[in-house]
């Protein structure tokens, strides 16, 4: 099966696929889900390690698709993952000081912007869910908003929206 290529128009969208791709075990996992659709299970038995968050991070940056596995009559049905993206094709235009405020929020150890993480989410979670009323209240520009949501594990970006992250496991 040919794969597609994922196109990024929005600069944010950097953050969680360099954070990903910094990681050796996240790549290893997104590597191995390239060629066959495999289970949880099945990636900890090949890589030799815990790949909860690998899926996690995958799937939360759409690289990730996953299915239902039907197996054996009696047992019950997994999961198994696949790898939606084989190229990536960028095309934005943003000043550097948007660019440099995207690589800070990349590569900051997460404590570092906790605070900053933790206000956003308090504010979603409080119904501030608009694009334009969150970089009022943070003070902050719109792509930032944006790229700092895109490191919260609790937040999703919805276009001009920001919404609570639904868990499908």
């Amino acid at each position: 099966m040919p794969k597609r290529t994922r196109i990024i128009n929005d600069p944010s969208e950097l953050v969680p696929l360099l954070q990903t791709f910094q990681s050796k075990e996240h790549k290893q996992v997104f590597n191995l889900l390239l060629d066959e659709w495999l289970t949880k299970g099945d990636i900890e038995e090949k890589m030799g390690f815990d790949a909860t968050e690998s899926i996690s991070i995958l799937k939360k940056c759409g690289l990730l698709e996953s299915q239902w596995h039907m197996p054996e009559p009696g047992k019950k049905p997994e999961k198994e993952y696949h790898s939606s993206y084989s190229k990536v094709q960028s095309n934005f235009q943003c000043s550097f000081e948007d660019l440099s405020d995207i690589i800070i929020l990349t590569f900051n150890k997460y404590e570092e912007i906790s605070d900053l993480i933790t206000e956003l989410e308090e504010l979603v979670e409080k119904g501030n869910h608009s694009m334009s009323s969150l970089t009022r209240a943070m003070n902050k520009n719109p792509l930032y908003i944006r790229s700092l949501a895109r490191r919260s594990s609790k937040l999703s970006v919805m276009g001009q929206r920001l919404k609570m992250s639904e868990e499908n496991e």
